[in-house]
């Protein structure tokens, strides 16, 4: 820790300053703060009220992962201890939360459905890709076997459902659209 700031009494860390692999490797335990394993929990005065706070912050990242309450120590003024079984859970809270946030992000980039069609069972595949710049998206039809039948680009806003799915079979696969 090499920095002058503080938050709530609590230095703050500043990962672009550390200087060899023994520094980013280098556990710190206390009462407010521990840092370990890739992750950064750090008790902080709840802002809605009285209480305190716990944020979870992946090395790297400048927003946390996690943050919610946080018990009050005995005295009912100051915040609990932190140690290593609480640590421990809130790293394995903050990275079920972000592997949610994958899971979530992945299902509204990746939509994908079954078509019966007279002939076949299709699937049908919606990819997005977002970009910030030149964001796209993809529309692309398997047979059973997983051979690719058809594939066009279609705008970020395509909405695939059983209807639209049917239609652009129904039009030979053609640009929807056109």
């Amino acid at each position: 820790m090499r920095s002058n700031d503080t938050v709530n009494d609590q230095p703050i860390l500043d990962a672009g300053m550390q200087d060899d692999e023994t520094d980013r490797d280098a556990k710190v335990q206390e009462p407010r703060l521990w840092c370990d394993d890739g992750w950064t929990a750090r008790v902080i005065k709840n802002q809605d009220d009285d209480g305190w706070a716990v944020e979870m912050i992946m090395d790297g990242e400048d927003e946390p992962a996690l943050v919610g309450p946080w018990t009050m120590g005995r005295d009912k003024k100051n915040p609990k201890p932190l140690d290593a079984s609480a640590f421990y859970t809130l790293v394995k809270t903050a990275t079920e939360v972000l592997r949610r946030h994958e899971q979530q992000l992945h299902a509204l980039l990746h939509k994908s459905l079954k078509v019966r069609t007279a002939s076949a069972r299709l699937t049908i595949k919606l990819d997005i890709v977002p970009d910030d710049d030149n964001p796209s998206a993809t529309l692309s039809a398997c047979d059973e076997a997983g051979e690719q039948l058809a594939q066009v680009e279609v705008p970020t806003s395509f909405k695939l459902t059983p209807d639209s799915a049917a239609e652009w079979i129904a039009n030979d696969f053609r640009k929807p659209g056109r």
